[in-house]
């Protein structure tokens, strides 16, 4: 099992792209949550098996075409196990 913290930065507020992420870590099966944060990105914390966690990321790098992504930056740290399913926040 894995941890990450991803921040995707383009046009990702209010184009549907937190509702996508969050299909898609699903059906990853991916625990964690997604979040707008005040300076226009978007914020994904998530716990998986390293593949998967490895598979969102690509995604979260290709995203909706309507979000143009400008940037993903990913940290990985230990997994708390603190979340269950996966939501938006």
């Amino acid at each position: 099992m894995k941890r990450g913290r991803i921040r995707i930065v383009g046009r990702v507020q209010g184009v549907g792209f937190r509702y996508c992420a969050c299909t898609e870590a699903r059906r990853l099966g991916l625990q964690g949550c997604v979040r707008n944060l005040p300076d226009g990105s978007v914020e994904t914390e998530c716990e998986g098996e390293d593949g998967n966690l490895r598979a969102y990321v690509e995604w979260c790098r290709q995203g909706p075409s309507m979000a143009r992504v400008r940037d993903v930056s990913v940290t990985y740290t230990e997994p708390t196990g603190e979340f269950e399913g996966f939501q938006i926040t």
